[in-house]
């Protein structure tokens, strides 16, 4: 009992390790992408894959705590947002928010921030409903949010909005802008499936399988499990008995539109979906780490700090080789021009006497 007790002790300080090592981590990595690195080498993440109206919106607020992001009809996602989360320890601290467009400038009102979010959009994508593949690079400081970052992708689309600049191939623009994220193998997939639709015809959940078929960085994320047809529920999807995954699903219950009208908070959210999950008769049988929004945020930064430790010896070796290239080329092109003007003069004199 006293062996038990002691690691039930030891588990919180355990917990709080990894929480710091990973945002060590997570810092590293987000200085290496700011100063442009990700141009020559690519650098771990977590990017947001599903189709239109899948969920991703709700559950990514439900991830940071707050409500921030745009809402409405059609394609709403039109540029990648990379949000950065910073988990604030100090719970009395106020939520605020920075975008790397508009450098100084800090948002604590996210009502603000969310009209940003369509300003900047419209600034890149124009009005007419364009998808441009530049992302919105977001900070957020909450003490509600995990240290993690995330990139949310435009929704997989199949047919363009009316009177919009989007294309007839507005289904192969989304799915090749969702491959050129989603590709590359130091990208942690965290794929959105809605329950209330056939998840083996999930273009988002395909295209994941094609590029990790041993499914080593995909994670499933099963959404509107509450407006299932009545008599119906999502068990057999987040056991993976439908389409197994190896780092498997997690079910969570989002706000619905009618939750958002009625401007129900976050918090409140989670608070519905904790007691959905623990008063519903199949889904109260289920291990709770498939199940809620915590358990997700859990799952996604176990992983996340495994992916980079794993990763990065292999971006450091990457690093140095590419330092030493720049060396060799900065020494063929010769000694470096004199800054001063006593400097210049005696290089003129030399060159007249080499002459």
């Amino acid at each position: 009992m006293e062996k038990d007790s002691a690691k039930k002790e030891a588990n919180p300080d355990e917990g709080g390790l990894l929480y710091n090592k990973l945002r060590k981590l997570i810092t590293v990595v987000d200085e290496l992408r700011d100063v442009g690195l990700q141009q020559y080498i690519n650098l771990p993440r977590i990017a947001v894959l599903g189709t239109q109206s899948a969920g991703k919106s709700s559950v990514l607020e439900s991830i940071v705590g707050i409500d921030f992001l745009p809402r409405g009809s059609g394609v709403v996602t039109r540029r990648p947002a990379e949000l950065r989360l910073v988990h604030e320890p100090d719970e009395s601290s106020k939520p605020w928010c920075e975008f790397a467009e508009l450098k100084g400038e800090k948002f604590t009102d996210f009502e603000k921030a969310r009209d940003m979010i369509d300003v900047l959009t419209d600034k890149v994508a124009g009005k007419k409903k364009g998808i441009v593949d530049k992302p919105i690079v977001i900070t957020v400081h909450s003490h509600t949010c995990p240290d993690l970052t995330l990139i949310d992708l435009p929704g997989i689309t199949r047919i363009p909005l009316s009177g919009s600049d989007q294309g007839n191939d507005i289904e192969k623009v989304t799915k090749k802008m969702a491959l050129r994220y989603v590709k590359d193998p130091r990208t942690i997939i965290l794929c959105v499936i809605p329950a209330n639709q056939d998840m083996t015809t999930s273009d988002g959940l395909q295209m994941a399988r094609d590029l990790d078929p041993k499914g080593v960085r995909t994670i499933g994320v099963i959404t509107k499990i509450d407006i299932m047809d009545k008599g119906t529920n999502a068990k057999r999807m987040i056991m993976g008995q439908e389409v197994p995954l190896r780092l498997g699903y997690v079910g969570v219950k989002g706000r619905s539109q009618q939750d958002i009208n009625d401007k129900m908070t976050v918090s409140k959210a989670l608070k519905v979906e904790k007691l959905y999950f623990s008063s519903h008769p199949v889904y109260s049988t289920l291990p709770q780490e498939m199940l809620g929004t915590h358990s997700l945020t859990k799952k996604l930064t176990k992983v996340l700090f495994t992916h980079i430790k794993n990763y990065l010896p292999q971006i450091v070796k990457e690093i140095n080789v590419k330092r030493r290239e720049v060396e060799d080329d900065l020494r063929n092109l010769g000694p470096a021009l004199p800054s001063s003007s006593t400097e210049k003069l005696q290089l003129l004199w030399n060159k007249i006497t080499e002459f």
